[in-house]
């Protein structure tokens, strides 16, 4: 035999041997599969048609979901040869499908509050074809999840529940769910990220993956190697209407907690601090001496908030919440609201460059919200020498914005203010950890400013506090 030939034919069997083995290090998701289809179920819900010209009646999801969609799905679903009814006038009622699954043998559901919202019947359907009807024992808005109880089920099948915290970027998970309205659909990938925190809600700390979720797939369970819920699929992000590879999920340790009170009390009750928070950038970490940016800067302590009765103050920077530390701003919603009302936290704060503890009881997140992230405009900070005027804060603005005292910002020119972002009708309370309740007190600030260093000023604009650096 030629050698080239002999070569040729030792590279083939290289590339199977190869292959066969990557094949053996991937999961096999066919028996965790079949253990868990029985407790994952389909919702459908009805509800009164939509008063106006709407189009969108008799469809199989609702139409945040649809919006989701791309295009050409949107029309045929809600085109005038839809059959779903979706022609101008129709007064049909409205149909909507996710997901969801069975946590209790006495038929307890657990979904996404959009799926249900505003239903008048809920049916849910089992993974053996029976089609039972639920009632909506109570929701959570705040967290998007809502709780179902099957009547008439009998001994139900239930999932098995595991613990979120546990979970690890790079480990692999699967959904079942029904996706567009396909049943028990299965997809699969692994976790992207973990804590993310999204515009729409603070106090849940996300669970990233890139596992396939479209509509239908909402309020479906997330589920890891061992066969046991991690998370409820709850949102995607995309641009295009369609998945593109990262969706989020709302924890199973937090949806569990979520669960009993519903299920218990018929409410919701969080924790809260009372404080408005912001990130420490490069830029404030070297102002307020940390090494490194981390921790929760407090820019504002609200009055009569548990916090301020804990002794906090603006511009402490939270480092660690009842032992766990806090890397960026959006760790420590969460902790706080996982929290029992009335319990005692401790809090370790850097204050002035020192490290102390405080315990806080902490109280009930308010229903309107109550702690806060601040978003402060990116890096820009101040008579003459920093290109900015200002005057004595009037009396009676100490009163509605809240605030001891201070100077009201009337004129920014070119320099060091306006780069940190200081503008026009901003009240300075505070330079370089320096209390400013006077015009006499800012001039003594800006005259002790060390040249070439990067300060914190503290500013509230528009009845909100935040920092901001400048550099003289």
């Amino acid at each position: 035999m030629p050698v080239s030939l002999l070569m040729m034919l030792l590279a083939a069997v290289l590339l199977v041997w190869s292959q066969a083995g990557l094949a053996r290090g991937l999961p096999d998701f066919t028996e965790l599969v079949e253990e868990n289809a029985d407790a994952v179920v389909n919702i459908s819900t009805t509800s009164a048609p939509a008063s106006g010209n709407t189009r969108f009646h008799g469809l199989p999801f609702d139409e945040r979901q649809l919006d989701q969609l791309p295009e050409f799905f949107q029309e045929f679903f809600r085109g005038p040869q839809s059959p779903f009814g979706g022609a101008p006038g129709n007064s049909r009622p409205r149909r909507s499908m996710g997901s969801g699954f069975i946590v209790s043998a006495d038929g307890y559901v657990l979904t996404n509050n959009h799926v249900v919202e505003g239903a008048d019947e809920i049916i849910v359907r089992l993974n053996d074809r029976r089609e039972l009807p639920a009632t909506l024992v109570g929701t959570d808005p705040r967290s998007d999840m809502a709780v179902l109880k099957i009547e008439g089920g009998g001994d139900l099948p239930v999932v098995k529940t595991g613990r979120s915290r546990d979970l690890k970027v790079g480990e692999w998970v699967f959904a079942i769910g029904s996706p567009f309205g396909f049943d028990y659909t299965v997809t699969a990938g692994i976790v992207s990220a973990l804590g993310r925190s999204l515009p729409s809600e603070n106090y849940v700390p996300f669970i990233q993956t890139d596992v396939a979720i479209n509509p239908g797939n909402s309020g479906g369970p997330l589920f890891n190697l061992d066969g046991e819920v991690v998370g409820i699929n709850s949102q995607i992000y995309t641009r295009s209407g369609g998945f593109m590879g990262v969706s989020f999920s709302i924890p199973i340790d937090d949806a569990m907690s979520v669960f009993r009170q519903i299920r218990d009390k018929g409410t919701v009750a969080r924790g809260w601090l009372g404080v408005l928070i912001q990130e420490v950038n490069r830029d404030l970490a070297e102002t307020f001496g940390l090494k490194r940016p981390r921790g929760a800067l407090i820019a504002e302590v609200m009055d009569g908030s548990p916090a301020e009765k804990g002794g906090l103050q603006s511009g402490d920077i939270v480092l660690e919440y009842d032992g766990d530390e806090i890397e960026m701003s959006s760790d420590l919603p969460p902790m706080v609201g996982r929290t029992p009302v009335g319990e005692k936290a401790r809090l370790t704060v850097l204050r002035n460059g020192k490290e102390i503890t405080l315990d806080v009881e902490i109280g009930q997140l308010p229903d309107e919200g109550g702690a806060q992230q601040a978003e402060p405009e990116n890096g820009k900070s101040s008579t003459a020498p920093l290109g900015l005027t200002v005057e004595p804060l009037p009396e009676d603005a100490v009163e509605s914005i809240g605030v001891a005292g201070g100077v009201v910002v009337t004129g920014v020119g070119r320099g060091p203010a306006y780069n940190a972002g200081i503008r026009a009708r901003d009240v300075i309370t505070e330079i370089n950890r320096e209390p400013v309740t006077s015009i006499e007190d800012f001039r003594k600030a800006v005259r002790a400013l060390p040249e070439g260093k990067a300060v914190s000023v503290r500013v509230v604009r528009q009845g909100r506090a935040i920092y901001l650096v400048m550099k003289p």
